[in-house]
């Protein structure tokens, strides 16, 4: 294991040359008539701008937890070496730089794709509209998982000869600035995506009664603008965190295990510090087997365009962790690895897969048709039977993991260690994931652009079925992406509590009590099962603020400008001012949720101690993990169910209907549940998670 980040480097560097190359490839293909470039246009410099806005108040928070690291390490934690303060914070800062890199690339690459993707279908038809739209995707999903690898590759590179606690410092360092980033990025972008989305259907499609994406509406460009920084940048930062999170808890744990459990997982190797070595290193190593087989992965899928796209990306989701965990098998025996560990990544991938499917099918088949069906007697049973779904939906994913967890715990013997490695062989196929999930808003995007440039229907009915199987690899993408984090937060917590007596014990204090019959650990499960309740409810606050802002503004634009309704030629929206809005509300909304999510660790932490944190974290995951399913859940299904209807799956009730009235109030109301306070809570557990690692040593 002594050349993993070589490897690992070496894997990631080519995922990034692929990246450029199909990066360049979307950029040389057609974009259509001057109509189309100029929407297009529109939606790229709005999503810069925003990046742009974003990027600056992130620079400052970077700033501030730089020389809060530096200091918190270098002159209080263990040794007080300013030498390790410094090395912690630049680990930090390239976490951080990382991640929003990994969004700038993905963002430039889709806002190219979505035009391209238009005039594809309009031009070739839908193999090669696919195509376009996957590679547009890929640039992202293999920035993502490349610049991942290449930067815990280099980490551990230069630190895997320094001592335990030093390496520790810089991989926990890593893995906060990918994780709070994503935090920002993701409630930012969120956001920015439902307020705009929320806006223009409100005032839209139930009050001027006007199709979607069409141009009269001042909030279309906004809409689209924000399908690019809520689902692809805001999405490849939680992708990449979770990334970055599952390696580093492993890793964690595998300095801190006690060694008779790291026995279980080489019983050949008998050298302590060889088996610590292996234990750290094996993260990196699947990864490295991941990306490799996720490159391959993409160009089988862009091979199959000619089948239906539904069946190719679900495959390309799901198939991936099962090579990988095959590869394993192969490659394991020579590394002295036992077959424990390559059946604890079958239960990984198995337990994504399942996870994957049960979401799709909440999210797709029988219960939006339910929903739809409730409908048709207003929005008050649309509401009520899509939160019944959204409950339904938690049961058995989360059931799920905790089988995956007992398995590769109890039945393998591997512990909480095993637990993280699970959740590694759950994400192994990171960058196909993300590639697929970033195709969906591209997809979207390039249906608002034909609509707007009225490219026709027979374009539409095409782009609509990219849109389609979208939504769906969408929402296997993020039962996917909580799933790993509930279990990279179980490593999270267990890397915590090893790392909190480690410290006491290189200090000569007696290990402390950190089991449920201890009285500050209960208190502490009820302080964490606080904050995804906040988390959640300041961000749908925010959407509704925002958004709200936005109604007002488009309403003012139909009734102030001359023409605009009637669609009278010339007349044009101030689509600009709807971007300015919504920019500048989701920038100053995200600030609370990210800095409740950051700081909240530290204050407990340091204020009621470590055994308030240790309650804190099992709480906080807990009650996170409920809320993040069943958000994200019953949000695509009020979506779904609006889109079940306007396709004319409810007979007798088509587009424009009463029920459809009541099915557009359910998927406004689900729109935050799914795109920003689901996904901020699923993050806001990991945060907690990373930060608590951090500062363990600090605290006795």
């Amino acid at each position: 294991m002594d050349s993993v980040s070589i490897y690992a480097i070496a894997v990631g560097a080519v995922a990034l040359i692929v990246a450029a190359i199909l990066y360049f490839k979307v950029q040389a293909a057609p974009e259509g008539n001057e109509a189309m470039q100029r929407i297009a246009r529109y939606i790229r410099e709005g999503a810069m701008a925003f990046l742009a806005r974003e990027y600056k108040v992130l620079a400052i928070y970077a700033l501030f937890v730089f020389v809060a690291i530096v200091g918190l390490i270098g002159f209080v934690g263990h040794g007080g070496e300013l030498e390790r303060g410094v090395e912690a914070g630049v680990a930090f800062l390239a976490g951080a730089f990382l991640s929003l890199l990994a969004g700038f690339f993905g963002m430039k690459a889709a806002t190219y794709a979505n035009v391209r993707t238009s005039e594809a279908a309009r031009a070739h038809g839908m193999p090669t509209a696919l195509v376009l739209a996957l590679d547009g995707g890929a640039v992202m999903g293999l920035c993502v998982a490349g610049l991942g690898l290449v930067g815990l590759g280099a980490l551990y590179y230069l630190f895997q000869n320094a001592d335990a606690h030093n390496l520790s410092n810089v991989l926990h360092a890593f893995a906060v600035g990918a994780s709070s980033i994503a935090l920002f990025a993701r409630i930012g972008g969120g956001i920015y995506t439902k307020a705009a989305d929320v806006g223009a259907d409100i005032v839209g499609k139930v009050e001027a009664n006007i199709p979607e994406d069409d141009p009269r509406n001042p909030g279309v460009i906004a809409d689209n603008v924000g399908d690019n920084v809520g689902d692809i940048a805001g999405m490849g930062a939680d992708i990449y965190e979770s990334y970055i999170a599952a390696m580093v808890a492993t890793m964690a744990l595998g300095l801190t295990m006690p060694v008779e459990v790291l026995q279980i997982l080489a019983p050949e190797v008998t050298d302590e510090s060889a088996l610590r070595l292996l234990a750290v290193g094996l993260p990196i190593f699947l990864a490295t087997v991941g990306l490799g087989v996720s490159i391959a992965g993409i160009f089988v899928t862009r091979a199959l365009k000619n089948m239906a796209p539904a069946t190719v990306l679900r495959a390309a989701l799901i198939v991936p962790p099962f090579l990988v965990t095959a590869g394993a098998a192969a490659v394991f025996p020579s590394l002295g690895v036992s077959m424990n560990a390559v059946l604890t990544l079958g239960a990984g991938a198995l337990g994504g897969a399942i996870v994957g499917l049960i979401t799709d099918y909440y999210t797709s088949m029988k219960p939006i048709r339910d929903v739809a069906q409730a409908s048709i007697t207003g929005p008050g049973t649309n509401v009520i039977s899509g939160l019944a779904v959204g409950f339904q939906s938690v049961a058995i994913p989360l059931l799920v993991l905790c089988i995956v967890g007992w398995f590769s715990a109890t039945a393998m013997g591997l512990e909480l260690y095993g637990i993280a490695l699970a959740a590694v062989g759950m994400l192994s196929g990171t960058a196909i994931v993300m590639t697929v999930d970033a195709y969906g808003p591209i997809a979207d995007n390039a249906g608002g652009i034909s609509e707007m440039s009225g490219l026709g229907p027979e374009v539409r009915t095409i782009t609509d079925e990219l849109d389609s199987v979208g939504n769906t690899t969408a929402a296997v993408g993020k039962g996917f992406a909580i799933g790993s984090a509930v279990l990279t937060v179980v490593a999270l917590f267990a890397a915590f509590n090893m790392e909190v007596n480690a410290n006491r014990a290189r200090s000569g204090l007696e290990a402390l009590d950190l089991s449920l019959v201890s009285a500050p650990v209960l208190l502490g499960i009820l302080f964490g099962a606080i904050l995804p309740c906040i988390v959640a409810a300041s961000t749908m606050t925010a959407v509704g603020r925002a958004a709200g802002a936005i109604v007002e503004e488009i309403r003012r634009q139909f009734r102030e400008i001359p023409g605009l309704l009637e669609g009278k030629p010339g007349v044009d929206p101030d689509s600009a001012r709807i971007v300015d809005l919504a920019t500048g509300a989701a920038i100053k909304e995200m600030i609370l949720p990210g800095v409740i999510a950051v700081v909240a660790p530290v204050v407990i932490g340091f204020g009621l101690g470590a055994e308030v944190l240790a309650g804190a974290l099992a709480g906080a995951t807990a009650v996170g993990a409920v809320i993040a399913l069943f958000m994200a859940n019953a949000g695509g299904a009020w979506d779904n169910a609006k889109k079940h209807i306007e396709k004319g799956g409810l007979e007798g009730h088509k587009k424009g209907s009463d029920a459809h009235k009541a099915a557009v109030v359910g998927d406004t109301v689900g729109d935050p549940f799914k795109d920003t306070s689901g996904p901020g809570v699923s993050i806001l557990i990991k945060v907690m998670g990373v930060v608590s690692l951090l500062i363990a040593p600090l605290l006795h």
